[in-house]
């Protein structure tokens, strides 16, 4: 998004940012609801709007890193699961599975405007804003998706992490949950993304790209 104000970087990320964060929060509410667990519908945020998902910190890193962040988390009482251990790694993969689906979608505009026969105001106006639409979501979608499989608790990662365990040692992992957030701020601040999950993401969105 070379040559385009902050101002205008914001707003072409708007959209697919909020999109995201929609749909992986949703993701996460419906398997836990279609599992046993009412808690997100009960509480209003098995929903699409958006506003009832963002979250103020998640949605500033979002707009700094242009890869990744977080929204609220969608509340899941997993002790209402049919099989708690077991549907708590479907809960946990709905939210990345959706971002990824939603990134091989972006991609598919992405390469579908790219080759359009169209050029002059039409171009210029309209689809070279949504190319540049679909390229950021690609981006977050891939980000968001690949963020969130850390095995931080309560990271997804963490949960399918803590799902795949044996019991003695899941309960053992789930004790760093309260730290997890200071863990996350550590990762983020310190650069250490930069070794292990940014080269990843890059790759997987040149290959979508």
């Amino acid at each position: 998004m070379n040559g385009l104000s902050t101002a205008q970087q914001v707003v072409i990320m708007i959209p697919p940012m909020l999109l995201a964060v929609t749909f992986h929060e949703f993701s996460h509410g419906w398997v836990a609801d279609r599992k046993g667990d009412p808690t997100a519908r009960f509480l209003g945020r098995l929903t699409l709007n958006p506003l009832k998902h963002l979250d103020p910190v998640g949605t500033l890193v979002f707009i700094m890193t242009r890869m990744i962040g977080w929204a609220k988390p969608v509340p899941v009482d997993f002790r209402n699961l049919r099989h708690p251990k077991r549907d708590m790694l479907w809960v946990a993969l709905a939210g990345p599975c959706a971002n990824m689906l939603l990134a091989t979608l972006s991609a598919l505009v992405f390469h579908l405007l790219g080759s359009l026969p169209v050029s002059g105001e039409l171009a210029g106006r309209v689809i070279f804003p949504l190319l540049l639409m679909a390229q950021i979501s690609v981006s977050i979608n891939v980000g968001l998706g690949m963020f969130n499989l850390i095995p931080i608790p309560p990271l997804d990662g963490g949960r399918i992490l803590t799902s795949l365990l044996p019991t003695k040692q899941a309960i053992a992992f789930s004790r760093i949950e309260p730290y997890g957030f200071i863990l996350l701020l550590l990762l983020l601040f310190t650069d250490s993304l930069d070794y292990f999950l940014y080269p990843a993401i890059r790759v997987i969105v040149h290959l979508f790209l």
